[in-house]
């Protein structure tokens, strides 16, 4: 989403690094492309305007144009002040004492409330929570059905009655049926409209003193830029928000609702949510820091490094590293590092959260899944045995795995000469590490282009 956004500002800053004295008319120079570049965005107009004084103020300061790297201070205050105009800190989930915790989600038709509604029961499933999802749209067509398929999907129950109940009164009966099944976060996925009307507004208003919400949610779909702001605005006059969801993170738009919608309205984002999958990849909580720092092309490997967690086994990791410091890394061990990396999430995004990669995230050839797939059906092609041996896979066997396949010979001969390479570098690049943590500033063992090993990973 902030593709766009993120290759300005990281232009501006370019020009900045490469010049070794910085003075204020430079400052204001690459000022202005900073505010055109937010403004593009579809960023508030008051708070790029704020948002551009009050760097610039910063920047022009006689500590930062005689520092020793005054390119590398202007990115500092730049990404310090996107920090704040997110929200400075993350913001939970208020939890309530005694339960059950309630959370609402408000928000227009179209929003994708009912999928966020099954992520958010997920992500907290996961947290040892015990969670009932709550149909509260009686209005749009298979609502209801659609959040029984999903909490079957995710093995959370579904609290519904039939479309003529009222919702107020369907999330009173829920809130009495959790409390008796010792439920501690109940989700109400409440309808939703074209637009925002009276009566959309007095029917939450009625949930909400039925049930007495402990958090209010609207969720806000990124992709709607400055009105998704306007939204927000209603929504929280109406009924006292508690924070904003955004969804939809991933999707071709300009982004301008992420940095608007707290600065305007002063709601935490609690949530970013992307795609319509319902797994633990597509919705985060919400980090001001770890977004700026993305934005700004520095990566974000503690978002990575909480993904990773989920699916990390230190055996596994302990006999992965004997095998490469040994150049035994075989296409069983790649076939499964393939997988794992799926569970992570796409490769693109991968790509982007870490430092200096960014750059490639935005190169089709190398991301190019059909290219992935391409690799995955010829080493599903082959026996056990030769994944384990990929020395015996000769001319006959290769033409085998091509027919199997549904490759050709030079797809396969490609694959497993780049394959050979690859065990080659990672057998360096165990050599290099071990020698660095043996002798300090050592040598040992090639540098290794991450540009290469990518593209091996793909053709």
């Amino acid at each position: 989403m902030f593709e766009s956004l993120s290759d300005r500002l990281q232009t501006v800053f370019q020009k900045f690094s490469s010049k070794g004295i910085l003075t204020e008319d430079d400052v204001r120079e690459g000022m202005k492309q900073v505010r055109l570049a937010l403004l593009e965005a579809d960023v508030n107009y008051k708070v790029v305007k704020d948002f551009v004084a009050r760097v610039t103020e910063q920047a022009i300061g006689e500590e930062v144009l005689k520092s020793l790297s005054p390119h590398q201070q202007v990115v500092k205050i730049v990404h310090q002040e996107l920090i704040g105009l997110l929200g400075d800190t993350n913001a939970p989930l208020a939890e309530a004492r005694p339960g059950p915790t309630i959370i609402m989600l408000v928000g227009l038709q179209g929003t994708g409330k009912t999928t966020l509604a099954a992520k958010l029961a997920l992500l907290l499933r996961k947290q040892g929570k015990r969670v009932m999802l709550v149909a509260c749209d009686v209005y749009r067509p298979a609502a209801i059905k659609q959040l029984e398929t999903l909490g079957k999907q995710i093995n959370v129950p579904v609290y519904s009655e039939s479309i003529d109940s009222r919702p107020p009164e369907i999330a009173q009966r829920a809130l009495e049926h959790a409390r008796q099944e010792m439920i501690n976060v109940v989700i109400l996925d409440t309808a939703g409209r074209l637009q925002i009307d009276q009566a959309l507004m007095d029917e939450l208003k009625q949930i909400q003193a039925a049930v007495n919400a402990t958090e209010r949610l609207l969720v806000v779909d990124a992709m709607t830029g400055q009105e998704a702001v306007k939204v927000a605005d209603t929504f929280n006059a109406e009924i006292d928000l508690t924070g904003v969801v955004m969804s939809k993170m991933d999707g071709d738009a300009r982004g301008g609702a992420a940095l608007s919608v707290r600065s305007v309205t002063g709601l935490p984002i609690k949530f970013m949510s992307t795609g319509e999958k319902v797994d633990g990849n597509t919705l985060e909580p919400f980090h001001p820091d770890r977004l700026a720092s993305r934005i700004l092309g520095m990566g974000d490997m503690l978002s990575l490094i909480e993904r990773a967690e989920h699916l990390y086994d230190a055996d596994q990791a302990k006999q992965m590293e004997k095998k490469l410091s040994k150049g035994k890394f075989d296409f069983e061990d790649f076939l499964d590092a393939m997988n794992q990396m799926r569970k992570l999430g796409p490769f693109q995004q991968i790509l982007g959260m870490i430092p200096g990669m960014g750059q490639f995230a935005q190169n089709e050839e190398l991301i190019d899944e059909k290219r992935i797939k391409r690799v995955e059906a010829i080493i599903l092609s082959m026996t056990p045995y030769e994944r384990r041996n990929p020395d015996i896979i000769k001319r006959s066997r290769r033409e085998r795995i091509a027919r199997g396949s549904g490759t050709t010979m030079e797809d396969v001969n490609a694959l497993i000469k780049q394959f050979t390479q690859m065990q080659r570098m990672m057998k360096q690049m165990m050599g290099n590490t071990k020698t660095k943590r043996g002798k300090r500033g050592g040598g040992g063992g090639a540098d290794i282009d991450p540009q290469e090993l990518l593209r091996m990973l793909n053709r």
